[in-house]
């Protein structure tokens, strides 16, 4: 495996991997961009060609080709060494039995399924005839691995069995129940359905969406896998793993309700479509698609539960600063039956997508209500989605096309919106939190010795330096504690050194930049002395010491307008 892993680093530079998933601008020896790992305006995510890593300043996310893979797809490792090997172009090795582990176990029990929902699909005529009448071609169906599960109870039990695979690990993976029948224990969870396996964003097995055959009163139509140490169904999207190179390519994602939506817009070349697969819509699923691209294009069938239940959803989309519309389907039509009847119309309908807040306002004015009432439909149904817009100046945009549209004064909205409260704030904690900032000296006693340590350590020396002179200088203003510090950032050596580069690497006027850190340093070591000479000037007014007051109100006088010197070189800067 190791081989394996040298042979991708060989052939994988870091730039060009990052650069595939988020916009990198050159910045002196590396790169830097938007952190993906966390919300910020101002890019603090840097990339080093030279380390092949990348290290946020943000929320200190760092590592190499592997771990952005891990971090951004949301794989474990095996899984982020399968997207890099085919991206690669290398084999990988195969695991020794050893070597297995349980997870790789149980993807192989999953993979065994797929293989026999498949094998029984070309065996079931009506389970073929109706994906066929549904428009899916032969060679969709072998692209999207649909299967076929038996209607008998435990056919899928009886041949992983006698693949040597345990009712245990059948269980872990969801595809077995049990039963209160001493007898007969265990039966198949998926039974009489056709089957759309669940693939993670590296296109491995997690679970199964099964489509009921034969529909009675009893079973639902649709019936997903359970949560299972693979499958969770607030991170997983049916088809992320098939249309995740589309999206950032189109920059927007368009999100179907199902798995039949979803394989048949496919089908016919949109390519950048994933499914809810009936369950709402989460923040981590948004945070994902917001990583590939900040647009969605919801096309939900009006009438279905998904576009009823998608309000919280969208709130969260828009707080999240994504760009939101709705596609809005013909009467009775979703996107599969356009996509097999009238693709021209699909387009069409796609094309012609609103955002969320134009959608709804459109609708209401469509309804000729008379001007209070709506008024108080915008109030209600329109201004919540305004709220959770993190722009002002988006906000305002929208206030001023409402206004225009309904003949609403602006005032009267701002009105309102300022008594409408958000509630689609992003909640999870799928994203990193930025870290607090250290203290300010803190900062400059890190920046100042990190410069030192690079010079040292660089081939390209800085001729405009006098590095011993600021070493004595360093030395005159931290005193002991010079040493203190040099050994703990001694522990991080390749992380100050990639921070510094970062920061001045690219400069021409370092002089200039570490002669104000050194007034920094000089300012934060005189308020320390001002404050302990305070105490001390107190402490001698209270025990009436003269001469001792005398002493130290100088010498706070003299600490003071020191101070107000540096005061006065920031301000010329």
């Amino acid at each position: 495996m190791s081989s394996s892993v040298d042979q991708i680093k060989s052939k994988i530079d870091i730039v060009s991997l990052v650069s595939s998933y988020i916009k990198l601008d050159k910045a002196g020896g590396n790169f830097k961009g938007r952190c993906p790992f966390h919300n910020e305006k101002t890019p603090s995510f840097f990339v080093s060609p030279d380390r092949g890593s990348y290290y946020c300043f943000g929320c200190q996310a760092k590592g190499d080709i592997f771990t952005f893979v891990q971090e951004f797809e949301g794989l474990d490792f095996v899984g982020a060494l399968k997207v890099l090997a085919d991206r690669a172009g290398v084999k990988l090795e195969e695991y020794n039995k050893g070597e297995k582990t349980h997870k790789d176990k149980l993807h192989n029990v999953l993979e065994q399924a797929v293989f026999f929902y498949e094998k029984n699909l070309t065996e079931n005529k009506e389970a073929m005839q109706y994906l066929l009448n549904r428009g899916v071609t032969e060679k969709t169906i072998r692209e999207f691995r649909i299967g076929y599960s038996p209607s008998a109870w435990r056919d899928l039990f009886d041949y992983l069995s006698e693949r040597s695979v345990t009712a245990g690990e059948m269980l872990e993976v969801g595809l077995l129940k049990q039963s209160d029948n001493a007898r007969e224990k265990y039966y198949d969870t998926f039974r009489g359905r056709v089957m759309f396996p669940i693939n993670d964003s590296s296109g491995r097995v997690v679970g199964f969406s099964g489509r009921i055959l034969v529909p009675d009163d009893k079973s639902p139509k649709y019936l997903n896998s359970p949560e299972t140490t693979l499958f969770n169904k607030s991170e997983v999207l049916f088809g992320l793993d098939k249309a995740k190179k589309d999206i950032r390519l189109r920059d927007y994602s368009v999100l179907v309700e199902g798995q039949m939506d979803l394989v048949m817009l496919h089908q016919v070349g949109i390519t950048n479509a994933v499914a809810s697969s009936g369950t709402a819509l989460t923040e981590n699923h948004l945070v994902k698609l917001r990583r590939l691209s900040n647009r969605i294009i919801m096309a939900y069938d009006g009438d279905s539960a998904g576009f009823r239940a998608s309000d919280r959803s969208s709130k969260i989309a828009l707080s999240l600063g994504m760009e939101l519309k709705i596609a809005e389907m013909p009467s009775g039509k979703d996107p599969a039956d356009l996509a097999m009847g009238d693709i021209d119309s699909l387009k069409e309908t796609l094309k012609n997508s609103k955002h969320i807040i134009d959608f709804y306002t459109d609708n209401l004015l469509s309804r000729n209500l008379e001007p209070r009432g709506l008024g108080e439909e915008i109030r209600k149904n329109v201004l919540p989605y305004i709220v959770e817009l993190p722009s002002t100046i988006e906000q305002s945009h929208f206030v001023k096309s409402i206004a225009k549209k309904t003949f609403i004064k602006e005032e009267a909205l701002w009105d309102d919106l300022k008594k409408v409260k958000s509630t689609g704030q992003v909640t999870s904690t799928f994203e990193r939190t930025p870290v607090q900032a250290s203290k300010r000296a803190e900062i400059i006693e890190r920046r100042v010795l990190g410069v030192l340590m690079w010079h040292r350590e660089s081939k390209k020396k800085n001729i405009n330096l006098d590095i011993e002179g600021l070493e004595n200088r360093v030395l005159e203003i931290l005193g002991d504690r010079m040493k203190v510090l040099i050994d703990s950032l001694e522990r991080e050596k390749d992380l100050i050194l990639f921070e510094t580069e970062s920061y001045y690497g690219s400069r021409d006027n370092l002089k200039e930049d570490m002669e104000e850190l050194f007034v920094g340093l000089e300012e934060d070591k005189l308020k320390k002395e001002f404050t302990e000479a305070m105490g001390k000037l107190q402490r001698a007014e209270q025990t009436k010491n003269s001469s001792e007051v005398l002493r130290y109100l100088e010498e706070c006088q003299r600490i003071s307008q020191r101070i107000n010197t540096i005061k006065n070189y920031y301000e010329k800067k």
